[in-house]
C-alpha cells in the first residue's frame, strides 16, 4: 500500500495515461497528409477536420477538471481513457468526410484528459514542488510525437487503419495498468460544493492565465496539428519526412516544458514569461519566411519558448489557486486548448485567399507581444512565492 501510494508513481502512471491519450488524439494530424490525399480534401477541409478535435478537447477540460476536484482524478481519468479508446478504433474503419469529421471530434475526449491529470498529480506534491510535478506531467505532450512520427510510418507497412489502432491498443494496454495501480491522493478538507467548485472561475487571475495559456499551449496544439500540412505543402516533402519533422517539434516543446516548471519553481513563472512572450514574436517572423531553413529555425527556437511557457503557466494554477486546482485547470486548459483550435481554421481561409501562411504567423506574434503588455502592465496578479533556493 505503502508503494502505491509513492507520489512518484502516481506522477509516472498519471503521465503515462496523458501521453497515450495525447497520442490517440495526435494520430488525426499525424494522418492528415494521407487522409487528405486519399479523400481530394481542399484546405479549408483539412483545417476543419484538425481544428475539430480541439473543440471538444478544449471545452471538455472544464467540467471534467471540476469532476476531478469533487471525486478525484482515479476513476475520471479511467473513463476519460475507455471514451478515447472508441473514436481511435473507429478512425480506423471507412471514412467519407462526414465521419472523419464525427469520430475526430469525439476523439477530441483524449486531448481534454489533460486538466483531469493535473488535479490528479498536484494533490501528490507540495506548493515547493508543483512547478516540477506538472513539467514532468506535461511532458505527457511526447505522446504527440509519437503519433507524428510513428503513425505515417505504421500505416504505409500495415495500412491507414493502423495508423489509428495501433494506439488505441496501447492505451487500452495503459488503462488497465492504470486502474490496478493510481490512487487519489489523500484529500485535503471536505467534498466541495457545485457553487464552491465554480467560484475560482470568476476571479481575474485564472482569465489571465488563460490568456497565457492560450498562446503557449495553443500555440503547441496548432503547431503540432499543422506542421505535418505546413511541410507536406509549403516544401512539398513526403508525409513520412514531415512526420520525423514535426515529431521534433513536439519533442523539444515537451522537453522544455519541465524545464520551464523547473526554473519557475525557483524564479517565479511571471519571469520566465517575460522571456517567452518575445521570442514567440521573433520566431513567429522566422516561420513567415518561405524558406525552410528560416522556417525550421522559427519553429524550433518557437518550441523551445511555448513549451518554456506552458511550464510557467502552470506553476501559476496552483500557486494561485491551491485548493481549486482541478477546476481553474480547466479553465485555463480550455483557453489552451482553444488556442489550438482557431488558428488551423484562420490558417486555412488565409491560404485559401492568400495561396500562402505568412500572415497567419504576423498575427501570432502581434499576439505574442499582447501577452507580454498585458504582463508589464500587469504584474501584480498575486505576490508570488519567495523563490525557492
Amino acid at each position: 500500500m505503502a508503494t502505491l501510494s509513492s507520489p512518484k508513481l502516481q506522477l509516472a502512471l498519471g503521465t503515462g495515461a496523458f501521453a497515450f491519450c495525447f497520442a490517440v488524439f495526435g494520430s488525426l494530424s499525424a494522418m492528415m497528409p494521407i487522409l487528405s490525399r486519399q479523400m481530394h480534401l481542399t484546405s479549408v477541409q483539412k483545417s476543419v477536420a484538425v481544428a475539430v478535435p480541439v473543440l471538444l478537447g478544449s471545452l471538455g477540460r472544464i467540467p471534467l477538471g471540476m469532476l476531478t476536484d469533487r471525486f478525484g482524478g482515479r476513476s475520471i481519468f479511467s473513463i476519460v481513457m475507455l471514451l478515447s479508446i472508441v473514436p481511435a478504433f473507429l478512425m480506423g474503419t471507412p471514412l467519407d468526410y462526414h465521419r472523419l469529421l464525427i469520430y475526430g471530434f469525439f476523439i477530441g475526449i483524449a486531448l481534454a484528459s489533460f486538466s483531469v491529470g493535473v488535479g490528479f498529480v498536484s494533490g501528490w506534491y507540495s506548493a515547493k514542488r508543483q512547478g516540477f510535478a506538472l513539467g514532468v506531467y506535461g511532458a505527457g505532450n511526447i505522446g504527440q510525437s509519437l503519433a507524428a512520427f510513428g503513425a505515417p510510418f505504421i500505416a504505409a507497412a500495415a495500412g491507414v487503419r493502423w495508423g489509428f489502432w495501433t494506439f488505441g491498443i496501447v492505451l487500452s494496454i495503459w488503462l488497465l495498468i492504470f486502474a490496478l495501480l493510481a490512487r487519489n491522493a489523500p484529500r485535503r478538507g471536505a467534498i466541495k460544493s457545485l457553487k464552491d467548485t465554480v467560484q475560482p472561475l470568476s476571479d481575474r487571475r485564472s482569465w489571465v492565465l488563460s490568456l497565457y495559456y492560450f498562446l503557449t499551449f495553443g500555440g503547441f496544439v496548432a503547431m503540432a496539428l499543422y506542421l505535418p500540412i505546413f511541410l507536406t505543402e509549403m516544401f512539398k516533402l513526403t508525409p513520412q519526412n514531415a512526420g520525423i519533422r514535426t515529431a521534433g517539434f513536439v519533442v523539444l516543446a515537451t522537453i522544455m516544458r519541465p524545464v520551464g516548471g523547473i526554473l519557475a519553481d525557483k524564479v517565479g513563472g511571471r519571469t520566465i514569461l517575460k522571456w517567452v512572450f518575445p521570442t514567440t514574436a521573433i520566431m513567429s517572423l522566422f516561420l513567415a519566411c518561405p524558406r525552410i531553413d528560416t522556417f525550421t529555425v522559427g519553429a524550433l527556437g518557437m518550441a523551445a519558448a511555448i513549451g518554456l511557457g506552458n511550464g510557467a503557466v502552470f506553476k501559476l494554477v496552483p500557486e494561485y489557486f491551491p485548493g481549486s486546482v482541478g477546476s481553474v485547470t480547466g479553465l485555463v486548459g480550455a483557453a489552451g486548448g482553444l488556442g489550438g483550435f482557431f488558428p488551423p481554421l484562420l490558417l486555412g481561409f488565409i491560404k485559401q485567399q492568400t495561396g500562402g501562411f505568412a500572415i497567419g504567423f504576423v498575427l501570432l506574434g502581434a499576439f505574442s507581444l499582447l501577452c507580454l503588455v498585458i504582463l508589464l502592465r500587469k504584474p501584480a496578479l498575486q505576490t508570488e512565492a519567495v523563490p525557492v533556493r
